[in-house]
């Protein structure tokens, strides 16, 4: 990939195959974690009747996805301290805005994925399209990140012996990738 360029009102990339593959794996995969999610939300009659969706109101255990669908409310982690003014309001808020979080984020994905060709060769997004890819990249790096324990002051070249060596210069082409597509967006 040679990076995103701005084309007749279009950003336009050529993909490897395996670069397409990466991409459309990863991202297929988030997808498929919160697709997974999304089936976890419990079913209320009452929510059927109005038209509310609901989610789960505990957090995802698992921490990629905790970190993909973060609490509503802020939390120190030193002092333990919230700006959640009542008991129980963040499960709540949870409940009322994870399934339109989850929605956006399945959304993106999907669009990803039919745009991005399996065999590699050329992408051509409009500038919503381009904006979807980015959401979506995101994800796949926050994803990423955390399953890495990527930090400011990691190196970006770790020891031979580290098992997230390989997964880290995953993690850099996705980072080059969105800035690419960042400032073919506003260049």
């Amino acid at each position: 990939m040679q990076g995103w360029t701005r084309k007749n009102g279009h950003v336009v990339a050529e993909l490897s195959q395996q670069e397409a593959a990466v991409i459309r794996g990863l991202v297929g995969q988030i997808k498929d974690m919160l697709t997974a999610r999304a089936a976890e939300a419990p079913q209320d009659e009452l929510a059927e009747l109005t038209g509310i969706r609901t989610g789960p109101t505990a957090p995802p255990e698992d921490r990629v996805l905790a970190r993909l669908l973060p609490d509503f409310y802020r939390h120190d982690p030193t002092t333990g301290e919230t700006d959640e003014e009542q008991a129980g309001a963040a499960g709540a808020m949870r409940s009322l805005h994870e399934p339109g979080l989850l929605e956006a984020k399945t959304g993106v994905a999907e669009l990803v994925l039919e745009t991005c060709p399996p065999a590699g060769g050329r992408v051509r997004l409009t500038g919503d399209q381009a904006d979807s890819w980015l959401a979506a990249l995101n994800d796949v790096r926050l994803a990423l990140g955390t399953a890495l324990d990527v930090e400011e002051d990691m190196p970006e070249d770790l020891p031979e012996d580290d098992l997230r060596r390989e997964h880290l210069g995953v993690y850099q082409w996705l980072t080059w990738v969105q800035d690419s597509l960042v400032n073919a967006l506003i260049g």
